[in-house]
């Protein structure tokens, strides 16, 4: 009737800016994860080292109880050297976004052959790159947001054949070919799943704005695929939430530990919980929980019906949750949150 996960992380979050910061911030640690990988793409995005400690600074102002990992937006700003002084100042990594197929994208690259001295960079210090693994729609050649992610999954192995030692993350997958190819690649390359993709389908999100979030879901062998690695408990896959206050986005944080419980157990891996949402990214990104922290941040999950609260609000900022109104099978004891 209970269940204790150590420590979890959220390796893709968005906690934005402003108001709109201030508002979900809190939320990472009231869905129960006590570390969240932070994205750049703000207005403007968070391009260098710089800025991307002010900004941590601001978001350990809202909540100095979480622990903040920094990401820089790959841009042509962005160089070898400043990746160097980045690694130097705690940044973990840099994230690729294909030129406007989400949020704040606009500037997103066309070509990564242009950044090969900065992955070289990347590599040799040991970042992390993150990539949003689709390609802008394009009507001429009849990439659209169904076929976006498989038409990007060519670029994922070009990278990782020519930077082998790149640790390299595909954010979000939704499809069968993501998890395939992820898999096939090894050591260096792993995947974040959101909680909604191993809900939802494209009959979810056609004609019901609320569930569309790029990528988009897709298809009930799609969403198979994305359980059954879950169920495998595939040290290469992990946790990382959806976009957080935006048109094409999902909002999961105030329940995302619970959440992500109750549909583990809906198809049978309840078991690969704390592997998924702890221990597997963890390991991947060189934050494993060490002996001496263990237990120190233990989060306790127990059976019950919960409902889902609706909205959340603060001043003109507004974010509505995930299956508001619904009941979950798991709610956080907060009685025993350490």
């Amino acid at each position: 009737m209970s269940i204790s996960v150590s420590s979890p992380a959220d390796f893709h979050v968005h906690l934005r800016q402003g108001d709109l910061s201030e508002l979900v911030t809190p939320h990472v640690r009231q869905g129960g994860f006590r570390l969240a990988y932070v994205m750049p793409n703000l207005t403007p995005p968070i391009t260098t080292t710089d800025q991307a400690l002010e900004y941590k600074s601001t978001l350990e102002r809202i909540d100095p109880e979480t622990e903040f990992l920094m990401t820089l937006y790959l841009s042509p700003d962005l160089t070898p050297d400043e990746v160097r002084r980045a690694k130097a100042a705690g940044i973990v990594g840099v994230k690729s976004y294909p030129r406007g197929v989400t949020t704040n994208s606009d500037g997103g690259i066309e070509s990564y052959e242009t950044y090969y001295p900065v992955f070289e960079a990347m590599q040799e210090v040991d970042m992390v790159l993150n990539l949003h693994g689709e390609v802008p729609s394009d009507p001429s050649s009849n990439i659209h947001v169904i076929n976006a992610e498989p038409s990007f999954l060519p670029h994922l192995r070009k990278l990782h054949f020519h930077f082998p030692r790149l640790r390299i993350v595909l954010e979000h997958a939704t499809t069968r070919a993501a998890v395939e190819t992820v898999k096939s690649l090894g050591d260096m390359v792993a995947c974040s799943i959101t909680a909604h993709h191993l809900a939802l389908t494209v009959d979810d999100w056609a004609g019901q704005s609320w569930n569309y979030c790029k990528p988009v879901a897709k298809f009930p062998d799609d969403r198979e695929a994305l359980r059954e690695v879950v169920r495998e408990g595939h040290p290469r896959f992990f946790l990382g939430s959806p976009d957080h206050g935006c048109a094409a986005g999902i909002y999961t944080s105030p329940i995302l530990l619970p959440l992500t419980a109750h549909l583990l157990e809906s198809f049978g891996a309840l078991d690969k919980l704390e592997g998924f949402v702890s221990k597997n990214g963890r390991r991947f990104y060189r934050k494993e929980i060490t002996p001496a922290d263990d237990g120190k941040s233990m989060v306790r999950l127990r059976k019950g019906k919960a409902a889902v609260t609706g909205k959340y609000s603060l001043r003109e900022q507004q974010v509505v949750t995930f299956w508001a109104g619904k009941d979950l099978d798991w709610e956080i004891d907060y009685h025993d949150v350490h």
